[in-house]
């Protein structure tokens, strides 16, 4: 009895032998699946990636009755704005990594409860949709009164939405989420009165933001900038964060014209306190994140600036056409171009245009980026 409770308490604390332990100095991602991931956790960054995203990721169909009506009053209009996606969970589900959200101010709630163009064909909202927008808040649509269907109508919940999907998958790839301050009125007086964006509205928007995500949560211009006298500076400087310690986390970006970009960043000289990046000239000190959504026209600045170490977002499809016509020239430059999102209206084929779809081959939702981590891991999927 004592020699086998001697051989016991030996095996109990004899070393475990796991296997050769991973070399993450290595040059490149090793094959073994475990080290490779460790690797990547360490050697990558946020911007080292390319993920595949959706374009007004929001966007619920127009009902045929409103769609035949606008296609009365403008047919290429019509066409361009005949798409529609799941909801952002199942988008999330499907692999998306870059997601599209266009705002609208409404602080008092109502603004857009009596949308022109079901009003026109004498017909009302659904209580609880008029519900929604009856409350005070940020409203999520693409056009008020004709293409106002959401799935998700007001902001808060579409961030509920993805804080709920990002707790339980605590260790997916970085989220962008793209942030479209509207306030154009398409129909003039006709329409629904949009409020302007200004200090107070970007402060509310900012604060939306922060009533679901913390900072844990997120990926901040603070947090990149670090002690970088700009945020600009600590880009350059390989400032994005690693990948392991970006998992779970999300990010937000204005993708909005200069005069916008000025009034959120107010008299900054970077971002400082600020919740999202901005969509800004290579050469402001707030630069980190670019829109460029022409790959075919952009292709050498979009590869100049990923080489410097920006984000870039750019577009594989736009306006329905390349589903409608099959055409692919620019999905294939958009995914090789080294922007780490490219966005599409089509993750999933439309059955009406059964043959055009955006995505990284195999289905898998982030690969090593083309330009950035080639020589590394060049093409391989990151889980």
């Amino acid at each position: 009895m004592r020699y086998a409770l001697v051989a016991t308490l030996l095996f109990l604390i004899a070393p475990v032998h796991a296997g050769p332990a991973c070399d993450l100095e290595a040059a490149a991602a090793p094959n073994d699946a475990s080290c490779a991931r460790a690797w990547m956790d360490e050697n990558l960054r946020v911007n080292d990636l390319l993920s595949v995203g959706t374009h007004n990721s929001y966007k619920s169909a127009i009902p045929d009755a409103e769609l035949t009506q606008l296609r009365a009053r403008s047919a290429k209009g019509a066409i361009v704005l005949d798409y529609s996606h799941r909801p952002l969970t199942e988008e999330l589900d499907d692999g998306a990594r870059q997601l599209e959200l266009d705002v609208y101010y409404d602080p008092q709630g109502g603004r857009f409860a009596d949308p022109l163009g079901p009003r026109t064909l004498g017909q009302h909202l659904d209580a609880a949709f008029a519900a929604e927008l009856a409350k005070p808040g940020f409203k999520v649509m693409h056009i008020p009164d004709f293409d106002f269907r959401s799935t998700c109508t007001r902001f808060v919940v579409c961030l509920q939405t993805v804080k709920a999907w990002s707790d339980a998958h605590p260790d997916h790839i970085p989220i962008l989420i793209l942030i479209n301050a509207k306030d154009d009125s398409p129909l003039g007086k006709g329409g629904a009165a949009i409020a302007k964006f200004d200090a107070a509205a970007f402060d509310a928007l900012d604060a939306e933001v922060a009533s679901v995500f913390t900072d844990d949560d997120l990926i901040t211009p603070d947090q990149v900038q670090g002690k970088h006298a700009t945020l600009r500076e600590a880009v350059l400087a390989s400032g994005w964060p690693k990948l392991g310690k970006a998992r779970g986390r999300v990010f937000f970006a204005l993708d909005e014209a200069p005069n916008k970009v000025a009034i959120y960043r107010g008299e900054r000289r970077s971002l400082e306190g600020r919740r999202m990046f901005v969509n800004i000239d290579e050469s402001s000190p707030a630069a980190a994140y670019i829109t460029l959504n022409e790959p075919l026209q952009d292709a050498k600045r979009i590869r100049a600036a990923v080489e410097a170490g920006f984000i870039v977002r750019t577009r594989a499809d736009a306006d329905t056409l390349e589903a409608r016509e099959g055409k692919t020239e620019r999905r294939e430059v958009a995914l090789a171009s080294g922007a780490q999102y490219v966005s599409t209206d089509y993750m999933r084929p439309d059955p009406r245009f059964p043959a055009y779809s955006a995505r990284l081959p195999n289905d898998v939702a982030t690969v090593c980026n083309p330009v950035r981590a080639q020589k590394q891991c060049g093409g391989r999927a990151v889980n």
